[in-house]
């Protein structure tokens, strides 16, 4: 099979390694290709604009497959010209992509379907904006309506700034005719993600989450960018949330469009505002993302090949993508005055003894062979990217790597991956069970649990309510639990034991009950009390005492591990221990 990669920038270069990777593939052509893509390659030299060109060489070729890289070659219409001749070729077609190529459409689409995103105005007329923008006050979010290599969006921290931003639109025609439309609308607070997938305009196929860095310089500060790096899983999208964003935006515009009648196939990417449980949409790209390519394509285990080919027939429904779990991350180094004015032709050293570390692949993304060296020929001109046992670890080997590379005036962001760290810290320390006890006196029991989360580093916090004493503070216990971020709840109580039932009563989350020793009935009177619960108020019940108060945190934990790949193996350790232990107890005995 023959395949042809459209572009020349790091996204191309992840996608011919991707496709190298792929046994029905025996020849890869790149157009126009960079200096790493020509070692899996045969570079075409062509513009990936030049539709006539491109079309001519894959008649001749007889190629099997195109796959587009760039949006412009997607806004150019390139797919629907390679249709039109019968040649089998990935991407949306001009009508779709226009979910990139114009952000008036997109954020009109948006407004039309009832998908979240940030209130707005358009604007023709810069006075008009200029006006709008005095009364909205700032900060505020200026973008040019068209395509802008990333860079025609600016965030406004004041009302100045804000109109120099129209006038760099509108008046400079900094970005050429993307500018003759503008949209001024709110700036959202939050962090931002990416939410890429295949769709084939029926089915839609998620990539893993990732987050991507738009500023130039650490700490999100200095002009946006196409991207200084990535990773890939991105914690700030939950189960929860990458759940919504399939029922509420991703599905919701596979459908919108059809209706449209811009039937949409190939890359959905759908760039998110994130705060707490609040999801919006800041816009849509047609294409992989760059750098989340890179991280993405890494993780990707599936032959790419095979989605290719069953999105553009129409059957990704029969595709089971399969994802390697351990993380990734991809550094960007780019050319010093990026993204404004830069140098180019630098050579480029220690490219070989960077790709030599462990778990890292440099993907190429503004190169040139110069004098049979690699120089630089971008602004983004490498994405070091690496594959972890955890995202510290990723993280770690692609810094290694980008030490070991130099040439004159590069520079790349220290804090790739920053976010998820500082973000996993704080999930580690932040309780998700709660430990509530009748009395102080039930505490040597209830340590049980702790003492067991403890063993499994589970965050917990502990505290006494009784349902009789304080029904009010056992009430607010309950009812506050998820906001605090708690999943599960055990509590234990002796005698009449109706604490577990008032908790179950004020909140969702599921109860665990252990029934204490604490009358003449041995616990029996407890047991009986937690156990019968009335419909609709479901307890999970343990047995009495220490016994269950651990088995409490053992439930717990595995009720935990369905989500969490860390606990689901602690939890199978955990299992080998206890058959060990019984070997070893039997052995003694025989």
């Amino acid at each position: 099979m023959k395949v042809l990669v459209i572009g020349s920038g790091g996204r191309e270069h992840s996608l011919v390694w991707k496709i190298h990777q792929s046994a029905k593939v025996t020849k890869i052509f790149c157009a126009p290709g960079n200096a790493g893509i020509r070692r899996m390659a045969e570079c075409v030299d062509l513009s990936v604009t030049d539709v006539d060109g491109l079309i001519s060489f894959a008649k001749k070729e007889k190629i099997d497959l195109t796959v587009v890289g760039p949006e412009l070659s997607l806004t150019a219409g390139i797919v629907d010209v390679f249709e039109k001749e019968g040649l089998r070729i990935f991407g949306p077609d001009r009508d779709a992509a226009i979910l990139e190529g114009s952000k008036v459409f997109t954020k009109e689409f948006l407004k039309k379907y009832k998908i979240p995103t940030a209130r707005f105005k358009v604007f023709k007329d810069p006075k008009k904006a200029k006006k709008y923008i005095d009364k909205c006050g700032a900060p505020l979010v200026v973008k040019a309506d068209g395509l802008a290599a990333g860079k025609g969006v600016i965030v406004a921290s004041s009302v100045k700034e804000a109109k120099e931003a129209v006038d760099l639109i509108m008046r400079d025609k900094a970005f050429g005719e993307a500018g003759s439309k503008l949209i001024v609308e709110e700036c959202l607070k939050g962090e931002e993600a990416s939410f890429i997938a295949f769709t084939d305009g029926k089915t839609v196929l998620p990539l893993p989450t990732s987050q991507d860095h738009k500023a130039a310089f650490d700490g999100d500060t200095g002009p946006n960018t196409g991207g200084m790096g990535a990773y890939s899983p991105a914690p700030v999208v939950t189960e929860e949330i990458a759940d919504y964003v399939m029922k509420k935006v991703m599905l919701p515009t596979i459908k919108g469009m059809a209706k449209e009648g811009r039937p949409y196939k190939g890359m959905l990417y759908a760039g998110l505002m994130i705060d707490g449980d609040k999801v919006e949409v800041l816009e849509f790209n047609c294409r992989f993302g760059d750098p989340e390519a890179q991280p993405l394509l890494m993780r990707l285990k599936s032959d790419v090949i095979d989605i290719f080919e069953a999105v553009i027939d129409g059957r990704l429904d029969q595709i089971e993508m399969k994802i390697d779990p351990r993380p990734t991350v991809c550094v960007v180094m780019a050319s010093d005055g990026y993204p404004g004015p830069y140098e180019q032709g630098k050579v480029i050293r220690g490219l070989k003894n960077a790709s030599d570390v462990p778990g890292v692949v440099v993907f190429h993304a503004g190169t040139k062979v110069r004098n049979g060296r690699v120089a630089s020929a971008g602004g983004r001109v490498l994405g070091v990217t690496a594959v972890g046992k955890d995202l510290s670890k990723a993280i770690a080997a692609a810094y290694k790597a980008a030490e070991l590379i130099s040439w004159t005036g590069s520079f790349y962001r220290t804090d790739i991956g920053a976010k998820a760290l500082n973000r996993r810290d704080e999930m580690e320390t932040k309780p998700v069970v709660g430990i509530v006890m009748g009395s102080d006196s039930d505490l040597p029991v209830m340590q049980a649990a702790a003492d067991f989360f403890t063993s499994m580093q589970i965050p917990y916090e502990m505290t006494v309510a009784s349902a009789h004493r304080t029904p009010e503070r056992a009430a607010k216990f309950a009812t506050t639990a998820q906001e605090r971020g708690l999943k599960i709840i055990i509590a234990g109580a002796g005698m009449a034991a109706h604490l577990a039932g008032v908790l179950a009563a004020h909140t969702d989350l599921p109860v665990i009950g252990v029934p204490l020793d604490a009358s003449s009935l041995n616990g029996l009177d407890a047991l009986l009390a937690t156990v019968q619960m009335p419909p609709g108020v479901p307890v999970a019940t343990m047995g009495i005492g220490k016994p269950g108060a651990k088995n409490a945190a053992v439930l717990a934990t595995r009720i935990l591990a369905l989500s969490d790949k860390r606990l689901a193996d602690k939890v199978a350790e955990f299992k080998l221990l206890m058959a060990k232990e019984v070997e070893e107890k039997a052995r003694r005995i025989s």
